[in-house]
């Protein structure tokens, strides 16, 4: 089936917050669009679009209604939302947003692993309750320096080498986990298989996971992999919450065998209100914002318009395809 004609085709812009139509509006294509802000909306106009443009919505989208859709393009990076077979068995083009937030998410952990160093979340908790903490006698209790320290980077696609970049101006040792090790990699001192990541934990400060979600990624991070990591070692999680056994990452923190530990992410999402990981102070949990920036939704527009040109003259290749 040929691609609808720009005068025949209809995008849908599905996000409970972000505001891609817009964005989408401002450059004047002259394309019909709308715009939807809940799961019972999208459900109810699905049928309408030739393209939507999605994320985390698409998870419980009834396909079987969108009877015109063409193509998606995906508003994250991440695609554990879509069944891939599915939308090849349909003719549905795909096509992700990596790259779009790298430098948002690779600042974003670096965020949390400076917090978490120099403890500047207890600090904003001293402040709330307006006490001005006492010098500390204990040297393994205050804030560290992340000179000469190494940094494990579990993925290294473009978050996870910003991320290496922003380690090495920081005078980390680097050392980053790819299943291709024959391409040359920048800043990182030190390129290791999967099968090598048991040994290399053992061995850093700071873990961080910038990888993706497939089979193969999840409880990546485990009981046993949690056993490994040095005691004075933090845990930074910016991939995806169930590359984590979340149950083990708990049991870990309680019993001491890891230093704290960095979450935008998290198994379930809102992590629910009885969660144990509200409760440790050594812990820093911020809400899947690690991507979010003021300039993300033209950036997403950006890769919408080149791939609706793509498509528009019969392109086989899209712009980050995935299908």
């Amino acid at each position: 089936m040929s691609f609808p004609a720009p005068a025949d085709l209809t995008i849908c812009f599905a996000h409970a917050a972000y505001r891609m139509g817009e964005a989408f509006a401002r450059r004047g294509t002259g394309l019909r669009s709308f715009e939807v802000r809940s799961a019972e909306e999208f459900a109810a106009r699905i049928g309408e679009a030739d393209v939507i443009v999605v994320s985390g919505m698409w998870r419980n989208a009834p396909v079987e209604r969108a009877t015109r859709l063409r193509f998606i393009q995906s508003i994250s990076a991440g695609l554990d939302q879509y069944n891939l077979a599915d939308l090849r068995a349909r003719n549905i083009r795909l096509a992700s947003a990596q790259g779009v937030n790298a430098n948002a998410v690779a600042e974003h952990a670096m965020g949390l692993i400076l917090a978490l160093t120099r403890k500047i979340h207890t600090s904003r908790d001293n402040q709330t309750k307006r006490f001005w903490r006492p010098m500390i006698g204990d040297p393994a209790a205050r804030e560290d320096e992340l000179a000469g320290k190494s940094m494990l980077i579990v993925g290294l696609g473009g978050i996870g080498l910003r991320l290496a970049r922003f380690a090495r101006a920081f005078d980390m040792k680097v050392t980053g986990v790819k299943r291709d090790l024959s391409a040359r990699i920048d800043n990182v001192d030190q390129l290791i298989p999967p099968d090598r990541l048991a040994e290399a934990i053992a061995t850093a400060d700071i873990v961080a996971l910038t990888c993706p979600l497939t089979p193969e990624t999840i409880h990546l991070i485990d009981a046993g992999m949690l056993a490994r990591m040095k005691p004075s070692a933090l845990l930074v999680n910016c991939a995806r919450g169930k590359v984590v056994d979340e149950e083990a990452l708990i049991a870990a923190l309680g019993a001491g065998r890891i230093a704290g530990a960095g979450l935008d992410v998290t198994a379930e999402e809102p992590l629910a209100e009885a969660s144990p990981l509200w409760g440790f102070e050594n812990v820093l949990i911020t809400p899947h914002v690690g991507g979010e920036t003021a300039a993300y939704e033209d950036r997403v527009v950006d890769l919408l318009i080149e791939n609706l040109a793509r498509l528009g003259r019969g392109e086989a290749t899209l712009a980050n395809q995935v299908i």
